[in-house]
């Protein structure tokens, strides 16, 4: 499987090294699926802030829901088929936040107009700042996702996490 990182609107997305799976097996997983529905990247945020909140990792909840909300928006605006999947897993060293959807082309970073930031258009380059650059699109599910879609891509950000104990 191959994963493309996330790049700054000037750069060309590099792989991620091989040494970077999707998720390493100590890695405590959540998942939530996402109909194509308005409503769907707001219970997305709120998902996302509630596991984040009941782990003890406060201080990743704004970037973190921020974020989530725009991958399931683009997925439910942009992506055809039956809806989304989120994966939310937390490692010692990471929360990486997943949605898979059935549509095959990866998001693109659009060109902002000189006059300023349109209604959309903007939400990736959020991403790409509030990670710092660790986001990406792979053509496949995690180790472990099954067969949601038999096509379609996941697009995936990680944010850096203090140590903590997921024994609550």
């Amino acid at each position: 499987m191959t994963e493309t990182a996330g790049s700054r609107p000037a750069q060309v997305p590099a792989p991620i090294p091989g040494g970077t799976p999707w998720l390493s097996p100590a890695a405590t997983t959540y998942t939530l699926f996402c109909p194509p529905l308005d409503s769907s990247p707001h219970i997305a945020r709120d998902f996302v802030t509630s596991v984040l909140r009941a782990l003890g990792l406060d201080t990743l909840v704004d970037a973190a829901a921020l974020c989530t909300s725009e991958l399931v928006t683009n997925a439910c605006v942009h992506a055809k088929g039956g809806g989304s999947v989120l994966w939310l897993a937390v490692e010692s060293w990471r929360v990486r936040v997943i949605v898979y959807d059935g549509d095959e082309n990866p998001p693109v970073i659009r060109e902002l107009t000189p006059g300023g930031w349109e209604e959309g258009g903007r939400g990736l380059y959020l991403v790409d700042a509030l990670t710092e650059g660790r986001w990406g699109t792979a053509a496949a599910l995690p180790d472990g996702g099954g067969p949601v879609h038999p096509d379609g891509k996941a697009v995936w950000f990680d944010l850096a996490a203090p140590r903590v104990s997921l024994a609550r």
